[in-house]
């Protein structure tokens, strides 16, 4: 599986209609509705790239900018960003439409990392990823300097649940 495979063909869109049920008392949509639509988005682009099952490994920065209303369409676009040897991350835009007015707005961005596993559930090797556009190689380096920091925390927190006086 040492194919290399392009950005543009593991994109997902994804929309959803926000409704009553996604909602709290005030009409904004719950975080964690939306959390769910980034993750169904995210692991279809995982699976396109790899063809394999993809479970999510962590979410590493989701930052919201607005809120979502009953009513607006939400939608996902996800794509790869960087990969490793079994893992990626793939970054996701969130935005929201107000069917009434086409008034789109950027609600949210976030990055996950999702590892492929073969049919016994153990982590297998990704195929790399081929960025071609600026923009590609712009997320693709961005990407490899938030691993670095993400594995850098993982390494102090691992150290301080060694020993204490390291925290």
């Amino acid at each position: 599986m040492n194919t290399q495979k392009y950005t543009q063909d593991s994109i997902v869109i994804i929309s959803r209609i926000m409704l009553p049920g996604d909602a709290n008392a005030a009409g904004i949509v719950h975080g964690g509705v939306i959390m769910k639509e980034i993750d169904n988005a995210a692991g279809v682009t995982a699976v396109r790239h790899t063809r394999k099952i993809c479970v999510t490994a962590s979410i590493d920065r989701l930052d919201f900018y607005k809120p979502a209303f009953i009513g607006n369409l939400l939608t996902i676009k996800a794509g790869i960003n960087w990969t490793g040897k079994t893992s990626m991350e793939i970054g996701a835009r969130i935005e929201t439409e107000d069917l009434m007015t086409g008034v789109k707005t950027h609600l949210a961005s976030a990055y996950l990392t999702f590892v492929a596993l073969g049919e016994d559930k153990k982590p297998v090797r990704v195929p790399p990823l081929k960025p071609v556009t600026k923009e590609e190689f712009r997320r693709n380096t961005q990407a490899i300097a938030r691993r670095k920091l993400r594995l850098s925390e993982k390494q102090k927190e691992s150290e301080c649940q060694m020993d204490t006086s390291k925290c």
